[in-house]
């Protein structure tokens, strides 16, 4: 395999990833920041016009963990051993260039997946453990 469909590839997986993630915080992050913070209106709406986000949110371990496989994959790709630029200078500079742009992604992806799983996961049992 040629290290421009290498690149490729890992450019594919790493912008699939930012969809998946993006996909966690819009079917459960937002949802729960808009009713902890007296939005329950904004939520029906928005549930009334993308009525797939109940489905996603049903299925939020599921979302979750593909995603967080597909970060893992991305991960993988992006920082494995032995991954290299072509020599040729034309070819090393968009290389390069390419992987700093799927670091950025990926970076963000980590974000919103994190904050994802947080607002999913975390945030409810901090609240009733701190009683607010």
């Amino acid at each position: 395999m040629t290290n421009e469909t290498s690149n490729l590839k890992q450019s594919g997986v790493t912008f699939f990833t930012l969809f998946t993630t993006t996909g966690t915080l819009v079917c459960c992050a937002l949802p729960i920041i808009f009713v902890t913070l007296g939005l329950g209106a904004t939520v029906a709406a928005m549930t009334s016009t993308f009525p797939f986000l109940i489905t996603l949110s049903q299925h939020k371990i599921w979302v979750f963990a593909f995603s967080g496989i597909m970060l893992a994959i991305s991960g993988w790709l992006m920082f494995r051993p032995g991954r290299t630029c072509p020599t040729d200078k034309e070819l090393g500079r968009a290389c390069s260039t390419a992987h700093k742009w799927n670091k950025r992604i990926y970076w963000s992806s980590v974000v919103i997946w994190s904050i994802g799983f947080f607002a999913a996961y975390l945030l409810l049992p901090i609240r009733i453990w701190l009683e607010i």
